[in-house]
């Protein structure tokens, strides 16, 4: 069957967004505070993608412990949170709630157009560019033209439609699971604390009682949220594909299943936790790994082993490599601990993020951000985290403000010029003069 039609152009832009996650958000405010006309389109009904349409109770690293690797996006958006109250002393423990409103705020404060319900769909190309990004929404389809596009959905949608090349996992294409974030509420936590209580460790004697139908070792368990609750980031959904939508109707079936179980252990093995309800499931599973978008450098586990400085490089970061385990079998659960515990970055410690990584190797007006930027599975498991997006992200609309204003080429942004303009919003690059 043929199924077509004519789709007009609603509008176009110096810049369209398509993903308004951690790394689309940075990316649409910093190019519209540098003047350039900014479109952001977002599938879900809220801004922040894993951090809260998924539930993801904790931003991850900012710093290193010396220097604070997220500065200028990252670093607003973190104070902004803060201000509001910071939850339990931790100022990276996140309330959904809240931070939606700051995204939100941060959009509208810069002038950024944008639609939420807003799926991408298709993208039109033309001279080894994108022309148009096409979206469906309630009022139908439309196409929005523009000089500059930046792919912000996590798992390189836009890329992929241009016909950019992508990688997805390892050699076999297999991806580390998912896990379905989760809320709660009715938890004690000055008598959890005061116990002493080590989930991680008590979840074995649950597994001998049989709570569980899956013995899944690998427990992060409830971060704080609030007074009395608490955000879930535990149990995986293994064999997940998060670019196939029978893969992703399973996965979120067996994810609430599994919450039920997790209440039954919380309740019944753990001080604080008597009264515990599930108050929700997130409205997406939490994706770790999918796409990533082939560019002008592939960055990879010798950059970061190197703690490799690049002249073009737009930021440093510093998390972990954190490779979920692919399985409950006791080899992969030790492959885990090789990478993220053999690996780990001392104090002070970082790596470099190349502006190469960000160029869509075949679209000349195509940048990526966020989770899906050039890199190999190893540093994607460190860049891939709330901070991470933000350094990529406000460097990603910086340049594409700079392309506008050019011919929309992002292969013709002076590196020194918007390495300056990062670091004049706060953007940490210690190996960049100027």
């Amino acid at each position: 069957m043929l199924f077509q039609r004519e789709i007009p152009i609603r509008d176009t832009y110096d810049v369209c967004v398509v993903g308004g996650g951690p790394a689309g958000v940075a990316a649409a405010v910093v190019a519209a505070r540098q003047g350039a006309r900014v479109f952001l389109a977002e599938a879900n009904g809220c801004l922040g993608g894993m951090g809260t349409a998924g539930g993801v109770p904790m931003y991850m690293t900012f710093g290193n412990g010396v220097d604070f690797c997220a500065d200028g996006f990252g670093r607003e958006v973190r104070d902004r949170h803060a201000a509001e109250g910071v939850i339990h002393g931790n100022p990276d423990f996140i309330n959904i709630e809240r931070l939606k409103r700051i995204y939100d705020d941060l959009l509208e404060g810069a002038g950024v157009e944008f639609s939420l319900m807003t799926e991408l769909i298709a993208a039109e190309t033309a001279d080894g560019g994108i022309t148009a990004a096409v979206f469906h929404a309630k009022s139908g389809l439309f196409a929005v033209g523009a000089r500059v596009f930046v792919d912000g959905t996590g798992d390189g949608d836009l890329a992929a439609y241009a016909g950019n090349r992508t990688e997805k996992g390892d050699e076999n294409g297999a991806v580390m699971p998912s896990t379905l974030c989760s809320g709660w509420a009715g938890i004690d936590w000055e008598r959890f604390r005061a116990s002493g209580d080590k989930p991680r460790e008590i979840l074995f004697k649950a597994f001998e009682d049989g709570i569980f139908r899956h013995n899944d070792p690998h427990h992060t368990g409830i971060n704080p949220t609030g007074n009395h609750l608490g955000g879930g980031n535990m149990g995986h959904l293994f064999g997940l594909d998060p670019l196939d939508e029978k893969s992703l109707t399973a996965g979120l079936v067996e994810g609430r299943r599994q919450m039920v179980e997790f209440q039954r252990y919380y309740r019944e093995y753990i001080t604080g936790y008597e009264q515990v309800e599930l108050t929700f499931t997130a409205a997406l599973p939490g994706i770790r790994e999918s796409r990533r978008v082939v560019g002008d450098y592939v960055l990879d586990l010798d950059d970061y082993k190197a703690r490799r400085v690049f002249d073009d490089e737009i930021g440093r970061y510093c998390y972990g490599i954190d490779i979920h385990p692919a399985s409950t079998s006791a080899a992969d659960q030790e492959e885990f601990k090789r990478l993220n515990v053999g690996m780990h970055y001392d104090r002070g410690e970082s790596y470099g993020i190349p502006y190469r990584c960000l160029v869509a190797a075949d679209c000349r007006n195509l940048l990526v951000a966020g989770r899906c930027i050039s890199c190999d599975r190893y540093v994607q498991a460190s860049i891939r985290v709330m901070p991470g997006c933000y350094i990529t992200g406000q460097a990603a609309g910086m340049a594409a403000a700079l392309a506008a204003g050019n011919d929309g080429d992002v292969r013709t942004v002076a590196v020194g010029e918007l390495q300056r303009k990062l670091k004049k919003m706060g953007a940490f690059l210690p190996n960049c003069r100027g």
